[in-house]
């Protein structure tokens, strides 16, 4: 049976409401304070409301979150590649989850107010001895997400770590082949040079903050868990190859 709190952020006017709140409080860091650049919001005007999985790199627990609820709620009153003056928090768009990190949502106030925000808990760790080890979803995991997209938007971060060129996870790769939903690619920038690692305080003003939607994935949804993995860590450049390609631009730099 699901828990209260899990019944809560199923009902779309408790997550509006928390959306108001939350957007309310996080604006003036997005727009006043920093500089937010946004683009390809016309890759995402005319989706469907359901199967629709967006993949993103992640820079902080919650600023990246927050950001694209309200991308979201933007694009829903015609707004293009910007905000603008928010009155669209009064009704905002409400038919999106994201996968988070159980460990990260649990403790806090805050963070048990971005769980009714519509969070889909996953357990990243297990503790073996005194050591935290890494692991792949479980199935309980797995359906949580698989529910979600049967009617709703769901923002996912395969790296499932704000660790940069950290590689992806092999769970998104499955949910993409069992679920075959439209898949996003969204690139994020400048996000932990403004916020702390939690997103949620001010750590520099005036920062370039990037968030780019590009287009929908050809994917071929029966090849290899491997292969369509690799075209998600390219697409969110967070491959190799674009581990290098900094590398070298940076060596450049300081030459």
């Amino acid at each position: 049976m699901a828990s209260f709190s899990e019944r809560l952020k199923n009902i779309k006017l408790i997550r509006k409401l928390v959306y108001l709140l939350v957007g309310s409080f996080s604006y003036p860091g997005l727009v006043w304070f920093n500089k937010l650049k946004i683009s390809g919001t016309e890759n995402i005007e005319k989706l469907p409301q359901n199967k629709v999985l967006f993949v993103s790199n992640h820079q902080t627990y919650f600023a990246d979150v927050i950001t694209f609820l309200h991308i979201f709620s933007a694009v829903k009153w015609r707004k293009k590649n910007r905000l603008g003056i928010p009155y669209y928090l009064l009704n905002p768009f409400s038919n999106v989850y994201y996968v988070a990190a159980e460990e990260t949502m649990k403790g806090s106030l805050i963070s048990r107010l971005f769980t009714l925000a519509g969070a889909l808990t996953v357990k990243r760790t297990w503790v073996k001895g005194s050591t935290e080890m890494r692991r792949g979803l479980d199935p309980s995991d797995t359906r949580k997400i698989t529910n979600a997209l049967e009617d709703s938007w769901v923002i996912t971060f395969p790296q499932g770590t704000t660790k940069p060129f950290a590689p992806g996870r092999k769970g998104t790769a499955l949910i993409i082949k069992q679920t075959r939903p439209i898949v996003i690619p969204v690139v994020i920038n400048g996000f932990w040079r403004a916020f702390n690692k939690k997103g949620l305080k001010l750590k520099k003003i005036g920062t370039q903050l990037t968030v780019n939607f590009k287009k929908p994935l050809n994917i071929d949804y029966d090849a290899p868990v491997e292969t369509i993995l690799a075209q998600i860590m390219d697409a969110i450049e967070q491959s190799k190859d674009f581990m290098m390609k900094g590398a070298q631009h940076w060596g450049k730099v300081e030459a």
